[in-house]
């Protein structure tokens, strides 16, 4: 629905684009609130606590400037303000049968739960298949049970678990997910 007919979204309209380096501060706060929301309790609350959009918004201009079929990041626009987001790109090298991973998807806390994440995949996943991807992969840290959830609505495949070291030495799991034939 658009205002008075002038071409311009409603206020509660969302908007679902591909991102624009100018998008990157705005992509490093969601980034990082829907982290908090999402991971308290999961990664460590120090690191948690100290998450600064600027430190990330510079490698998201580079992710951004640098946007292809072959990596891509969209996101969900609503009044003017970006709400959320997902970036993914195709591997060189094939990993348990997939050809493209899901980099990152964030929402706003607020703002779940509404089938952002899912319209946001489905972007990422169409560009993906463009450039010639046939297979996507995601992560996602054991704990985080939306997180699992949501991928296995939408036919993701939990494909097996592995422990990483974080930052400060301390061990996570995290869940390897695969949509091995990949469609939009």
């Amino acid at each position: 629905m658009t205002e008075a007919g002038k071409g311009q979204p409603a206020a509660d309209e969302v908007v679902f684009r591909r991102a624009r380096p100018g998008d990157a501060a705005s992509i490093a706060g969601v980034r990082i609130d829907a982290w908090r929301a999402s991971y308290r309790g999961l990664v460590p609350d120090s690191y948690l606590d100290h998450l600064k959009p600027e430190q990330s918004v510079k490698m998201w201009e580079q992710v951004l400037g640098a946007s292809s079929d072959a990596a891509c990041t969209f996101v969900a626009e609503a009044g003017g303000e970006i709400i959320g987001f997902a970036s993914g790109m195709t591997v060189a090298d094939s990993r348990f049968g997939c050809d493209a991973e899901l980099t990152a998807i964030c929402v706003l806390p607020d703002e779940q739960r509404r089938g952002l994440g899912k319209r946001l995949l489905a972007n990422v996943a169409a560009t993906l298949i463009s450039a010639g991807a046939t297979g996507l992969m995601a992560w996602v840290l054991a704990k985080n049970e939306g997180a699992r959830e949501f991928f296995s609505a939408l036919g993701a495949e939990q494909l097996f678990e592995q422990t990483f070291t974080w930052d400060d030495g301390s061990e996570i799991d995290e869940v390897g997910f695969v949509w091995r034939k990949l469609r939009a």
